[in-house]
């Protein structure tokens, strides 16, 4: 008898893995399928969208090329650089700085502000955007790039700091009060303790920081107008609004897997970090 259970328990065991290998399988080819048709396109000399195949019939680096040359393609690169790095460096010093706050000290009104962080992460992030318009015209803020810094890193502070916040709750404190016994101050427990144990959930905050601004593409749209503060999300845009658009289709997949490669790549790198810091971030604590 209980040979026939474990013959029956492998049997189901292996019906799962089979279910589960065949699920992952058709999730790849639903994500492959479009990146490789984008990267055909973009060694496309006609920018049909009709002839491209999945395998492209030749290599020709006509329209990354002239991606460089005839395009601001390098201006867009620049400033979406800039935007995305120094959001990423604000969103993690002050998502971190915030979360030690939360995590480490008892104060007056804690609960009812992360109570107020939580229920702000359920509106739609496009409610703001009439007030956030208005709040720039009024200061001067339009068109300036380093405005986009500013209101990505506060729309990130409620869920990030809920995410640092659960990992530094399973930080022991022994660990804070044994630094202040040896005469470190609260900021040397923050620099010399708290950060480098946090680097799991800071990798993946950094890397998310960096991943939304490459790619947004509603408010850069709105709030900037010269063509010398554009995005490469604008830029991008107006791959497919000019009057020949077979032929920028295909200068628009080479812009597309040149942005790609380096957050694939970056992914890749992270990725050990990023599984780790949003489990371990999940775990709310006390």
């Amino acid at each position: 008898m209980r040979r026939k259970n474990k013959k029956r328990f492998s049997a189901k065991q292996n019906a799962a893995r089979i279910a589960i290998h065949l699920q992952l399988l058709f999730v790849i080819l639903i994500v492959a399928i479009p990146v490789l048709w984008i990267f055909s396109i973009s060694f496309s000399t006609t920018g049909a969208v009709s002839e491209t195949r999945l395998i492209p019939a030749s290599f020709d680096l006509k329209n990354y090329t002239e991606l460089f040359t005839d395009t601001n393609f390098p201006l867009w690169y620049r400033n979406t650089f800039i935007v995305a790095s120094l959001t990423m460096l604000s969103t993690v010093l002050v998502n971190a700085f915030t979360a030690f706050i939360f995590a480490r000290f008892p104060f007056k009104g804690r609960k009812p502000l992360l109570m107020f962080l939580m229920l702000f992460q359920m509106f739609p992030s496009f409610l703001s955007l009439v007030a956030i318009y208005v709040i720039c015209l009024n200061f001067g803020l339009l068109n300036n790039i380093y405005t986009l810094i500013i209101i990505y890193t506060a729309g990130s502070i409620p869920m990030n700091t809920f995410l640092v916040r659960g990992y530094l709750l399973n930080i022991p404190r022994t660990l804070d009060e044994a630094a202040f016994i040896d005469g470190a101050s609260k900021i040397q427990v923050f620099w010399r303790i708290i950060i480098p144990m946090s680097m799991p959930i800071l990798s993946f905050i950094a890397v998310t920081s960096f991943m939304g601004p490459r790619f947004d593409f509603i408010l850069p749209r709105m709030l900037l107008s010269s063509n010398e503060n554009q995005t490469i999300a604008i830029g991008l845009w107006r791959f497919v609004d000019f009057n020949d658009p077979a032929y920028n289709v295909a200068r628009f997949g080479a812009a597309a897997m040149i942005v790609t490669v380096p957050i694939a790549t970056l992914y890749m790198i992270l990725q050990r970090f990023l599984v780790t810091g949003i489990a371990a971030g999940a775990n709310k604590g006390e």
